[in-house]
This record gives C-alpha cells, structure tokens and sequence, in this order.
C-alpha cells in the first residue's frame, strides 16, 4: 500500500463509450464523489467522448490525407484535452477540486519515446513525473483529470500511444503512483466467456489472471487494450466494469514478470505422427484422447498439413497408445517417438514487442552446438525443446540472452 496521507491511491478510467453526453460526465464525476468520499485518492483518466477521435481522423483524411504523424497526433489530442475540462467542470459542480493535466501542464507525468501514433512509455521517467507532480496534488486532496490516449516525448513534442491507448494510460499511472487499483469504466459490466453479440449465453467472469487476459485481448477481446496489460505489476489490480458497479466487475490479477524462465519437471517425449490429415480435427482429437487415455499430458502441439509433432509427459506407454489409435482408425501412416527431452518455458508480458526475441534464445544455444527439438510461440510465452542432459546449460544461456535473474 502506497500511503498518500495514509490514503491508498486508485485509478479510475472512462473510455469514450461511457463519455457520451451531459447526463455520462455528470454520472462519472458523481461516482468520483463517491470515490473520494471513501477516503481514497483518485486520479481520473478520460477518453475523447463517444466518436470525436473517429470524426478527427476522418476529417483530416479529407483535409490533408498524408498528413504527417507528429501533425495527427496534436489534432487527436484534443479529443481528450476536451473531455478533460468536461469532466473538471462536472467535478467542480460536485465541489471537488481538480486539475487538469494534459501534456502542456506541469504536472504532466507520461514521458514517450518519439514513435508517433504508436508511442511507448519511458517508465523510469514516467515514474518521476508522476511521483515528483502528481502525488502533491493527490496528498493536497486535488483529484488530477488525466488525458488518456497522450504522451510526451523528452523535447516536448505530443504523442499518443496507439487506438484504446487511454487503458494503457490508466495502467501506467497505476504503476508508476502504486496505486491499489486501476478501474476501467466501459459499456459492459465486465468480460464474458465470449462476445455477447455473437454467442449464445455468454457467462460472465469474475477474475482472470494477466496470461489468460492478454490471451483474450490479443485474440480479439475487445474488453481492453493489450498494451496496458505491458504494465500492469503485481499485485496492481485491473478491475473492468461500468458507471453502475464499480465494486463489480471482472478483475484482472497482475501476476506476469517481465521475464521469467522455468524448465518443466518432468521428462518430455516428442510424439512426430506423419500422413496425417490435419486438417480434420477429429483426427487431432482422437490422437490427443489416446495420450490422455494412457495418463500422459499434451504440453505443447505442432501441426502441418500432412503431420503432427506432440510433446507429451508422463503416461505409461503413449507411443503404443498413439500408434494403435493411428492405425485402428486409419488416420495416418507412421508414428515415431523421440525421448529424454526437456522444456523450458519463457514467459513475459513483454516478449510480443521485443524485435527478434526468438533469436536471443536460439543463437546462444546454437552456437554452445545445443539442438532444438522444438519451439513453440504464442503471444507471451515461448517454449524451447532441447534434450535433459543438456537442459541445465540450455537454461544458464537463455538466462543470460533474456538477462533474467536467478530466483
């Protein structure tokens, strides 16, 4: 708990859906009043209302449609600006006092990189503006109106962090202020198992952990932005609801390292199956059913047109099993086992932006003549095959690549 006058610190962000109109501003600074009348300090973040960045953008394709990136981002920025004032003036009507803080301010905290339309934080920075500006504000009682969606290169220039970038705004003051949580207000009450317009029964989910979220998120989720997920720390809560429960909604529990390593304990077998038919699922399934039905577990799955490679732990003899499902149900040619494997698993909420990640891990090993049986990829983890005799200094050099420390 960070202590602000003894006061724990929460973010609350309304995205432009919830921005509508008069009678959306006047509900959000009501429950700002509510907030603060709990005896938390609040730093609000806001989003252009309801369709102005849209208008903007298509405006200026009619006005100038190469306009340059630094140019778009000042005219994008003044959505948010916008809301900004709205939302002070709403509070002032609460008798909160508030202060804007948009990029001209001196209270400014998101310090960017220059990559415009598209820009990242510089977090060390960032956590200095916002300690250094932000919480005299928050320990005078002031609730700062935040301008999501902006940035601020260290020569002063405007930036903003990508389409949805207000939640990445919300989360990085979450980060940088220790705040106990970041409240996202959107339009639904929280995540659902899938999209309500376009399944049947949606059930709605109370937590989620920071994988299976940004899992969601970068496949199509549209419940917040994936780059927030970049900067969300442990223990920071990430909790998404609307204007009516804000104690509601779906939780997201920061519990993804920037980096971390860790080797299956368990001994691997490579399960290579060819003249395979995959693109008949129900060959798939009835293969992975006989690993399971001999007690071993499905770690990982490889699939081209005509063959499968599994990598399979435990189970008292999947290649018998494996092989018998292949040829009682004539669903491919031959199978083969390769034994005496180990899997070491990177993870990071940060490996889906770092160029040429996957090369870090492999070069250092290639180069020790360590050879790979497989590696498979998805959004935040990456898994490395090698043979167990040759695990423990497969792991040292991952180490030293990705410049992990040891636990």
């Amino acid at each position: 708990m960070t202590s602000t006058d003894n006061k724990e610190i929460i973010v609350v962000k309304f995205g432009g859906s919830v921005l509508e109109d008069e009678r959306s501003i006047e509900q959000a600074a009501q429950l700002v009043r509510d907030t603060t009348e709990k005896g938390l300090g609040v730093v609000v973040v806001v989003s252009a209302m309801k369709g102005v960045t849209d208008q903007l953008i298509a405006l200026s394709k009619k006005v100038d449609p190469g306009m340059e990136a630094s140019r778009m981002d000042e005219l994008l920025s003044s959505g948010e600006k916008t809301s900004a004032r709205l939302m002070a003036g709403a509070l002032a009507g609460h008798g909160i006092r508030s202060v804007v803080v948009d990029p001209e301010s001196p209270y400014w905290p998101v310090v960017t990189d220059a990559r415009h339309l598209d820009a990242n934080p510089i977090m060390e920075l960032s956590r200095l503006k916002a300690q250094e500006a932000m919480m005299p504000l928050l320990r005078e009682g002031k609730v700062p109106v935040v301008c999501g969606f902006l940035g601020k290169t260290v020569d002063g220039k405007t930036t903003t962090l990508g389409r949805g970038g207000s939640d990445t705004t919300a989360v990085i003051l979450g980060n940088c202020l220790d705040a106990k949580e970041v409240v996202l207000i959107k339009d639904v009450e929280g995540v659902y198992s899938s999209d309500p317009d376009k399944v049947r029964n949606p059930q709605f989910i109370e937590t989620l952990n920071g994988e299976e979220a940004e899992m969601l998120a970068a496949g199509g989720a549209k419940f917040l932005h994936l780059k927030a997920l970049r900067y969300q720390t442990n223990g920071l809560r990430i909790r998404v609801t609307s204007l009516e429960k804000l104690n509601a909604g779906t939780v997201i529990k920061g519990d993804l390292a920037a980096i971390s390593l860790e080797v299956f304990p368990q001994g691997v077998s490579m399960i290579t199956i060819v003249g395979l038919d995959a693109k008949k699922l129900e060959s798939v399934s009835q293969l992975t059913r006989a690993v399971r039905d001999d007690g071993g577990s499905l770690l990982a799955l490889s699939l081209e047109t005509t063959s499968a490679i599994f990598y399979v732990a435990g189970g008292k003899n999947v290649l018998d099993e494996v092989h018998h499902v292949l040829v009682s149900e004539n669903i491919g040619k031959a199978v083969s086992s390769f034994d005496g494997l180990s899997m070491i698993t990177v993870k990071g909420t940060s490996l889906e932006t770092e160029t040429g990640v996957v090369q870090r891990i492999t070069q250092p090993l290639a180069r020790s003549n360590i050879n790979l049986y497989g590696i498979v990829t998805i959004r935040s983890s990456i898994r490395v095959f090698v043979s167990s005799d040759q695990a423990e200094k497969a792991l040292e050099l991952i180490r030293e690549a990705m410049m992990v420390n040891k636990s």
